[in-house]
């Protein structure tokens, strides 16, 4: 085949893997839990009001994040996009670019073998995927943070600065994605740049971090003064850090099944992390450290979510595709990551009472177990290719088994998930007669859904009853109820 021939197929290939992986049926299912709807419930009020300094939830200040994903939905809803796009599309869009970046810096510093096999990793990993559809704080800290990471590896292993003015500036984005956070998690890179520190305090790379990051923090803080400082920084960082206040709080070991579990399917590939190989120059060694440290920081924390762990997960598959690429031998874990793949059935069928319950409360009920046959198959394929040394059409028949894998998951679990998990379906039951509808009693995430796609609250059956209200039973998805429920809809 001619050169030009393949490449074209190449890029086809790519472009509707892509597609497949972060923008089909994007809003298959509506915004869940209690952050995606109230960052953009926030970030279309941003849009409507034209104030895009302050965070508004319900016409009242909110100061639990800083504003990067409330701008980015508001972008989102000012280009014209729906309730359910705006807020997905842009975290989808940054995360496909990101992608690209960590590509092009991979090859650079390591090869485009080693980085087309990172980049596969990261991309069609679980955690990865997950975080890229939904529009929560995670995915633009951790893209910006670990785009910022990458540019510092020629000046941690040769001294070579160029790089260091766009590393803070992208610093500073990630402090407009989650406060103090990156500031934390990018201390490994003073103990890496040890022998040349100096450079991390140069002028100019100092300004313009200061000239990203600063502004708006000056601006809030000028505006509602310890209002807003002991919200954001007192409330959602230090006591969120060092208390159980916030109710999120995990045993110390929480984080180690995550982090291999967010890996999926490539989570055997984990026991590369730390051979020999993973201490050979400097760069790699600073991965390493930023991977470790940031487990640790993470599990001292006394509240933990899985989300936390996203900014670790670039640096890891970066060790992970470099490892694969030197390799001569077989590698046992890339051939057991596709058979893995046969948890895919199980997770369609767990995921929707997974999420609305807990994972330890879910039910597989009925398992299509046919459907597991092509992850066995895919893994007979890169058991015979990897025997013929051909490691790079064996990691394209697991991404290609994985991007399968996925889109089969959506089909089978995202409608279930917009009946139990979110509020959308519910609210389009409510919305033509949405006067004659109060809310009885329902959690916190289903009002905050609620109120997201009503655009103003709906009356509480307290002060204001109605003849038909939304309750929610113990453990169960709220539903219509009163004497008119069945008649009028």
């Amino acid at each position: 085949m001619p050169l030009g021939r393949a490449r074209l197929g190449l890029a086809i290939a790519l472009a509707a893997a892509c597609y497949l992986l972060f923008f089909h049926n994007l809003t298959g299912v509506g915004l869940i839990g209690p952050d995606e709807p109230r960052y953009a419930a926030i970030g279309r009020e941003m849009a409507r009001s034209g104030d895009w300094l302050t965070p508004r939830l319900g016409g009242e200040p909110w100061f639990e994040k800083p504003p990067l994903i409330y701008w980015m939905a508001a972008a989102g809803f000012r280009v014209g996009l729906g309730e359910d796009l705006a807020p997905r599309l842009p975290v989808a869009l940054l995360s496909v670019a990101f992608l690209w970046f960590y590509w092009r810096r991979l090859a650079r510093e390591f090869g485009a073998r080693a980085a087309w096999f990172s980049t596969a990793i990261l991309a069609t990993s679980a955690v990865w995927l997950s975080f890229s559809h939904v529009g929560v704080t995670d995915l633009p800290m951790a893209a910006a943070f670990s785009a910022a990471m990458l540019l510092y590896l020629p000046w941690i292993e040769r001294g070579d600065r160029s790089g260091l003015t766009v590393a803070a500036a992208l610093l500073g984005v990630a402090v407009l994605a989650k406060g103090l956070v990156p500031l934390v998690l990018a201390l490994p890179v003073v103990w890496a740049g040890r022998a040349r520190w100096r450079d991390l305090l140069r002028p100019v790379p100092l300004v313009v971090f200061l000239a990203v990051a600063a502004p708006w923090y000056v601006l809030v803080a000028a505006r509602y003064g310890s209002a807003f400082l002991a919200d954001l920084f007192l409330k959602h960082h230090f006591e969120r850090f060092a208390t159980d206040s916030l109710q999120h709080v995990q045993p110390f070991w929480f984080y180690l099944p995550v982090f291999v579990a967010g890996l999926f399917p490539w989570s055997p590939l984990v026991v590369l992390l730390f051979g020999k190989a993973a201490f050979r120059d400097p760069r790699r060694r600073f991965l390493l450290v930023l991977v470790v440290f940031g487990l640790v920081f993470f599990s001292a924390a006394a509240n933990k979510l899985p989300g936390y762990l996203l900014p670790l997960f670039p640096a890891a598959c970066a060790l992970l595709g470099v490892t694969l690429a030197e390799s001569r031998s077989r590698v046992w874990t890339l051939i057991v990551a596709p058979a893995l793949l046969v948890l895919v059935p199980v997770a369609a069928e767990a995921l929707p009472e997974a999420l609305r319950l807990g994972i330890t409360h879910a039910d597989i009920g009925s398992v299509n177990w046919l459907a597991m046959l092509p992850a066995l198959m895919a893994a007979a394929l890169v058991w015979v290719l990897e025997g013929k040394g051909r490691r790079g059409w064996a990691v394209a028949a697991v991404v290609a088994v994985t991007v399968a894998g996925a889109v089969w998951l959506e089909a089978r679990a995202f409608p279930a998930m917009d009946r139990t998990v979110s509020a959308r379906g519910l609210w389009r039951q409510v919305a033509p007669r949405r006067d004659q509808v109060c809310v009885a009693a329902v959690n916190r995430g289903w009002r905050y859904n609620l109120d997201y796609y009503s655009g103003t609250p709906l009356a509480d059956c307290a002060t204001s009853p109605r003849p038909l209200r939304i309750e929610q039973p113990d453990q169960q998805p709220p539903h219509l109820a009163g004497a008119a429920a069945f008649s009028a809809f």
